[in-house]
């Protein structure tokens, strides 16, 4: 029993090790969603000739100036739906991790009963807590990542200034993974680092 809790702590350092990509990422996400409002913003701006003042007789300096914006939004579009593949590769690897996780209880040279999943030993957590944990955490960080890839998809030109902030908002706060629950998950995984 004692070699499989630590198994699986080991398959938590992992998640722990993705879980850090995860928020690496997500700062640099929110910095491209910030810098695509921005320039969004700026294109209503920059179309109204009233807004140039002298400059408004240089020949075509609205449509350079626009095109110039656009390539930026462009760059911006492609960098997010990186981005977005990035949270993928996450998501996918805490889905491989979870699989391994109940592959290694099944695959075992016996199958473990109920009592068994469920039994204690001191703090440490239960073989059913540890399967549980990896779950809720696939489950959460996939969840989040719909939300992700549907808000990027949901990205347009006529996308007005307070529904992107609105996003953005929802975008930082990640609803879908509560970080007391996530860790709550590692408390029982990890009771050492807590009482100790």
């Amino acid at each position: 029993m004692e070699a499989m809790l630590k198994k699986f702590q080991q398959k938590y350092r992992t998640a722990r090790e993705e879980m850090n990509r995860w928020d690496e990422l997500q700062t640099q996400f929110l910095k491209q969603f910030m810098n695509t409002l921005s320039v969004i913003e700026r294109l209503p701006v920059l179309g109204d000739k009233n807004n140039y003042g002298g400059l408004a007789k240089v020949p075509g300096i609205t449509n350079a100036l626009l095109g110039k914006q656009m390539e930026s939004l462009e760059r911006l579009f492609y960098s997010m739906n990186e981005t977005i593949k990035g949270f993928h590769r996450i998501v996918t690897s805490l889905e491989k991790i979870m699989r391994d996780g109940n592959q290694f209880l099944k695959g075992g040279s016996m199958q473990l009963s109920k009592q068994q999943m469920q039994l204690r030993v001191g703090i440490r957590p239960t073989l059913s807590q540890c399967v549980d944990g990896l779950r809720t955490l696939y489950e959460m960080h996939h969840s989040e990542y719909l939300v992700k890839s549907s808000a990027v998809s949901a990205l347009s030109l006529k996308s007005s200034a307070n529904d992107m902030r609105a996003l953005h908002q929802l975008l930082a706060d990640q609803p879908n993974i509560p970080k007391d629950e996530v860790q709550f998950i590692f408390n029982i995984i990890f009771p050492e680092d807590i009482c100790c």
